[in-house]
C-alpha cells in the first residue's frame, strides 16, 4: 500500500514526510516528499519541553504544535492510505520511565481523515528493549531494495544517521529477515550538541555545510574525555536521550565558536568510530543519511577517523533528507500486518515485537 512516513527528530528543525509503496516486507517504489520547518517560536516551544514527561509544563502545547504541524504536510498527501507518525521525542529513558513522544495519534487521525500508526517505542520498552534505534529493520529493505537495483553489491553495508542523535545498523542484504540480519545502536551524540551551541551562540539552527568548524581548532582532550564515557563501552544494543551528553556544553563553554564548533563535530565522528568495534565485521562503507551528511566537514572527520568509504546514501539510489519519515510509513505497514519492527539485536528486546498503535478517523481518545 502506499503509506506516508513523518518524522520530526531531535534536531527539531521541522517535519519530513515522505511516500513508500510496501507491504511492509519489500519495497516497490518511493513517492513524493515534503518537509515544513519549524519556525523560531515553533522550535522554542519544542526546546522548552525537552526532557519533560506527559503532564510536565509545556508537555500539552508541544503535543498540539506536533500534531497541527504534521496535519499541515499531510494534506498534501491525500493519496496515502495510512500514515506512520512517530511524534516528536521530548524524553526517553528506557531504563526508568520509559519513553515519551508527543502528539497523539488519534488526533492526527481525526484531523486527517486516514489511519495512522503511531506510539511506535512503548511496546519495545515494555518489554524490555531500548525503543530505539526503530529504522534498522527498513535499513535492512533498503540494502535489499539497492541490491535488487544493481546499486550496491550484496555485502555486508552500515547505515548511518546523523539526526540530534546518532545511530548505526550493520546489516546484510542476503540474509532474508530482518530480525537475523541486523546490529544496531546509537552511537552518541551528533548533531544536537552542535546545534544547541550555534542556537545559543549565533542564534542559527546550525552550521551551515560545517563551515564554522572548518575554520576551528579541534580539542582532543575533550574528544579523549567523551569516549572515557562508561556508554561507550556499553555493549549494544544501547540507546540514548538527546539530551544524554549535555555535558559537552560545558566542555567546550571557554573555546571560541570556531574551536567549540569544530570539536563538538569531531566528537560525534569520534563516537561513531569508537561504536565500530561492536559491530560483527567491518561493513564494505558507511552510507550516511539524516542531516549531518549535508556538514562536509563532519563527514571528512568520519571519514579519517573510521577509515572507511564513508558515502551519502544518495550514492546508492536513496533520499538521505527522507529514509527516517519513510522507514515509519513502511513500519506503519508492518504494524497493520503484525510483522516485528524491532528485536533483540536492535533494541535488546528479548523477543521480536510489534509496536505501534493504530487509530483510525473515528477512533475515541
Amino acid at each position: 500500500m502506499l503509506a506516508l512516513g513523518m518524522m520530526s527528530g531531535t534536531s527539531l528543525d521541522g517535519v519530513d514526510a515522505g511516500l513508500i509503496d510496501t507491504d511492509g516486507e519489500t519495497i516497490a517504489g518511493f513517492g513524493r516528499s515534503a518537509y515544513r520547518a519549524y519556525a523560531g517560536n515553533e522550535a522554542g516551544v519544542l526546546h522548552g519541553a525537552l526532557g519533560h514527561w506527559p503532564g510536565d509544563p509545556g508537555v500539552d502545547e508541544a503535543a498540539a504544535l506536533s500534531v497541527a504541524a504534521h496535519a499541515a504536510l499531510a494534506v498534501d498527501f491525500p493519496e496515502a492510505q495510512v500514515i506512520g507518525f512517530h511524534g516528536q521525542t521530548l524524553a526517553h529513558d528506557p531504563g526508568g520511565r520509559g519513553t515519551h513522544q508527543a502528539g497523539q495519534g488519534w488526533d492526527l487521525a481525526r484531523r486527517t481523515g486516514r489511519r495512522v500508526v503511531w506510539d511506535f517505542r512503548t511496546e519495545d520498552v515494555r518489554r524490555g528493549g531500548q525503543g530505539a534505534p526503530l529504522a534498522p529493520f527498513f535499513h535492512h529493505a533498503l540494502a535489499r531494495w539497492s541490491v535488487a537495483q544493481q546499486r550496491m553489491e550484496a555485502a555486508p553495508v552500515a547505515f548511518l544517521n546523523l539526526g540530534g542523535v546518532g545511530n548505526l545498523t550493520w546489516t546484510d542484504p542476503r540474509i532474508d529477515a530482518p530480525e537475523d540480519a541486523c546490529v544496531a545502536f546509537d552511537t552518541g551524540p551528533a548533531n544536537a550538541p552542535l546545534n544547541d551551541l550555534m542556537r545559543a551562540r549565533r542564534n542559527l539552527a546550525h552550521d551551515d555545510g560545517g563551515a564554522l568548524a572548518a575554520s576551528g581548532r579541534v580539542d582532543e582532550g575533550v574528544i579523549a574525555r567523551l569516549i572515557q564515557h562508561p556508554f561507550f563501552a556499553r555493549r549494544p544494543p544501547k540507546s540514548l536521550d538527546r539530551d544524554s551528553f549535555a555535558a559537552l556544553a560545558g566542555a567546550v563553554a571557554g573555546a571560541s565558536d570556531a574551536d567549540a564548533a569544530a570539536t563538538l563535530t569531531h566528537a560525534a565522528a569520534a563516537a561513531v568510530a569508537a561504536g565500530l568495534a561492536w559491530l560483527p565485521a567491518l561493513p564494505s562503507a558507511l552510507l550516511v543519511c539524516g542531516g549531518g551528511r549535508h556538514n562536509a566537514t563532519m563527514m571528512a572527520a568520519l571519514s579519517r577517523r573510521t577509515g572507511i568509504d564513508v558515502q551519502p546514501v544518495e550514492a546508492v539510489g536513496l533520499d538521505g533528507d527522507m529514509i527516517e519519515a519513510q522507514a515509519f510509513g513502511w513500519l506503519a505497514v508492518r504494524v497493520l500486518r503484525g510483522l516485528p519492527t524491532s528485536g533483540p539485536a536492535t533494541t535488546g528486546a528479548p523477543a521480536p515485537v510489534c509496536g505501534g498503535r493504530i487509530s483510525t478517523p473515528r477512533a475515541i481518545r
